[in-house]
């Protein structure tokens, strides 16, 4: 029995990475014309549209005026509808980028190939009669940084741009921060976002 749920287990995981790949040619549309243009790539093909879900993370540090919430870094899961069902397909965090010295950058890495990009954001947009009141605000990244999984996946590092869009929630709260005692409390935002990846 315990052989033939890892067989189904591995047969589902190439199933999964033999649809995403075969689907990526197909998903290659235009950018969405209803975007704010500045969040649109010139030149660039969408490649991969994913749904994350994760957090936002603020902790409370004490500033020249006062007390504040920091941010720290995201938390989240990518997520793409296969054969019906979520797969997740690749993870959001912060991390040192090689090709910057290791300087901290927003990065994804690929579930399946390990393959990595980094990027940073060049292009806000915050105004909340696009994107909704009490959410994070949209963005377009530009690749930083890119590296290949250890046995050659490309998923990710083949990406030169990255939007985020349809945010919901994710702010840092509005309360809490107050006190001397608070200093180092860390909270964890839900969040939800689309991440587009294009090449």
């Amino acid at each position: 029995m315990v052989r033939r749920v890892a067989s189904f287990t591995n047969r589902w995981a190439f199933l999964c990475v033999a649809a995403l790949w075969c689907a990526a040619p197909a998903s290659a549309a235009p950018a969405d014309p209803s975007l704010p243009p500045t969040l649109v790539p010139e030149g660039a093909t969408p490649y991969l549209r994913t749904h994350a879900l994760g957090t936002q993370n603020y902790v409370c540090v004490a500033t020249g005026s006062g007390l504040a919430w920091r941010f720290v870094g995201p938390q989240a899961t990518l997520f793409v509808t296969v054969f019906g069902f979520e797969q997740q397909v690749t993870t959001h965090f912060l991390s040192p980028n090689p090709g910057e010295a290791g300087l901290n950058r927003a990065t994804w890495q690929g579930s399946f190939d390990s393959s990595r990009v980094w990027a940073r954001a060049t292009q806000i947009v915050d105004d909340p009669a696009i994107i909704g009141a009490g959410n994070i605000p949209w963005l377009l990244l530009q690749r930083a940084g890119s590296s290949r999984g250890p046995t050659g996946g490309s998923l990710l590092s083949q990406a030169t741009w990255i939007q985020r869009i349809n945010t919901a929630g994710g702010v840092a709260p509005a309360t809490g921060c107050t006190q001397s005692t608070d200093v180092g409390a860390l909270v964890l935002v839900p969040y939800s976002t689309d991440y587009v990846f294009f090449r």
